[in-house]
């Protein structure tokens, strides 16, 4: 979340994830999500076959349409920024683990840009530092090891994964035992039980998500356009100027109360396409915890075993 907001954070009158309590202290019915049918009570131990290569610790990610790669000169160094056009009014600063994008009016000029780059470098040079330190300290962790009884982490909780031989390739979840049991044909790969997780979640955030967004928009009195899932690394959410919603699916680990805190704050976009004082005061009208939910997002997002690096 930034202007597109990167935010990243549960705490104070936030309840953990071992408490397992679904409302933040700001009126927030908690609704359950429509879960599949039972997992089979029998099952087979299947490990998949194909171990995943880790991917390289230093990814490069080239721009995307309508972004240019530049360098500007930050005292005696060269700093390598992404810089992308767009319809506001003001420009805007994002790191996260590419490196870092800048977002500015149409008619602005380099030299404009440049400066404000300069004028922001040392939040700039920090957060650089962070983001690295955070990456390391992800890439260091073991992956997890996709076999049964492996645990997903799962709206603040955990989840027990159940491998077992099937004639067809088949996902059942059990709310009442918290098991994702997956029915795997004879040679099922890693790849693919890896996929079949993935997809799991992602159907799971489309409803929940779709939800607290119908839940939370009236509070916020905004009406967006439309939402959609993001896979972005280090971005939990981002809200356009055209008021489309973009929530990341790997949300789905972390408990409602930090789910609501980025429905909240990327809602509150709509309102003000910025980090004012104006804009955190339509998210704390809503969720006036946001600050404690903001820590809380940040560490607990470093405490997660990597399940898909």
């Amino acid at each position: 979340m930034q202007a597109h907001a990167a935010l990243q954070a549960e705490g104070g009158a936030l309840r953990t994830p071992d408490e397992r309590s679904a409302a933040p202290s700001s009126p927030s019915p908690s609704t359950a999500s429509a879960f599949p049918i039972p997992a089979p009570a029998t099952v087979n131990l299947l490990r998949p076959t194909v171990p995943l290569k880790r991917p390289d610790p230093s990814p490069v990610t080239p721009p995307q349409d309508g972004e240019d790669r530049r360098q500007v000169l930050v005292g005696s160094f060269i700093l390598e920024y992404v810089l992308r056009r767009s319809p506001r009014r003001s420009i805007g600063f994002m790191v996260d683990d590419n490196g870092l994008r800048v977002t500015a009016p149409k008619r602005c000029s380099l030299a404009d840009i440049e400066n404000a780059i300069r004028a922001k470098q040392n939040w700039i040079l920090t957060k650089l530092d962070e983001r690295r330190e955070r990456r390391a300290a992800r890439l260091d962790k073991p992956p997890l090891e996709w076999k049964d009884g492996a645990k997903l982490p799962y709206l603040g909780s955990e989840i027990t994964l159940r491998l077992y031989h099937a004639p067809r390739n088949r996902t059942d979840f059990n709310p009442a035992t918290n098991e994702l049991a997956m029915g795997l044909v004879q040679g099922a790969t890693e790849l693919l039980l890896k996929e079949r997780v993935k997809n799991w979640y992602k159907q799971q955030a489309e409803g929940l998500f779709a939800q607290r967004l119908d839940l939370y928009a009236p509070r916020v009195g905004v009406q967006y356009a439309s939402f959609s899932l993001s896979s972005a690394d280090s971005r939990w959410g981002s809200c356009t100027v055209q008021r489309v919603i973009r929530l990341n699916w790997k949300l789905m680990y972390f408990s409602l109360p930090l789910i609501d805190y980025v429905v909240a704050h990327e809602l509150a976009h709509i309102h003000e396409m910025n980090h004012s004082p104006r804009f955190w005061a339509h998210v704390e009208r809503v969720y006036p915890q946001y600050e404690e939910a903001k820590q809380l997002l940040r560490r607990r997002s470093q405490e997660l075993p990597v399940l898909f690096p």
